[in-house]
This record gives structure tokens, C-alpha cells and sequence, in this order.
């Protein structure tokens, strides 16, 4: 296994880990961004009123996008796989 093989994995792990989770990180951002606005609006300072949208927003995210999701993790894991004899010259 050469430096490039390593550095070239480890690229495709980074990309395919920021590419999983970005939509449960767009939509708690999203709704965040939501409630800040509302808090701003109305002068309602509450701490804990961001907590509970984040949580349910960033479930139906994952629910939303996870079949899409074990499918990029299985094409990533067969590709591994399929690849290993190559790995090892």
C-alpha cells in the first residue's frame, strides 16, 4: 500500500463523512437560524426553546436521508472491499 492509496482513502473517508452529515447539520442550522430570528423578533430569551426543534428537525433529517445514506456507506464498503487485493501490491 503506497503514501497515495493511504492519502486517497483517507480524502474518500473525509468527503464521504462530511457528505453524510451534512443534512442533519443543514437542518439543525436551518432551524436554529429559524429561532434565533423568532427570539429576535419577539425578545423571548430562552435558552432551551432552541433545543427541542434542533432535536426533532435533525431526526426527520436523519430519518429523511438515511436510506440514501446506507446506500453511499455500502457502495463506499463494497468498493473497500472490492479493492483490498489492489491495497496489498
Amino acid at each position: 500500500m503506497t503514501e497515495q492509496t493511504v492519502v486517497h482513502l483517507a480524502r474518500q473517508t473525509v468527503e464521504l463523512t462530511l457528505m453524510l452529515s451534512a443534512p442533519m447539520l443543514l437542518a439543525g442550522l436551518v432551524i436554529g437560524l429559524i429561532i434565533s430570528i423568532f427570539q429576535a423578533v419577539t425578545q423571548i430569551q430562552e435558552m432551551t426553546l432552541t433545543f427541542v426543534p434542533k432535536i426533532v428537525a435533525v431526526m426527520v433529517a436523519l430519518l429523511l436521508a438515511f436510506p440514501w445514506m446506507m446506500k453511499k456507506l455500502i457502495e463506499f464498503t463494497q468498493n473497500l472491499i472490492l479493492n483490498i487485493p489492489g491495497f496489498l501490491q
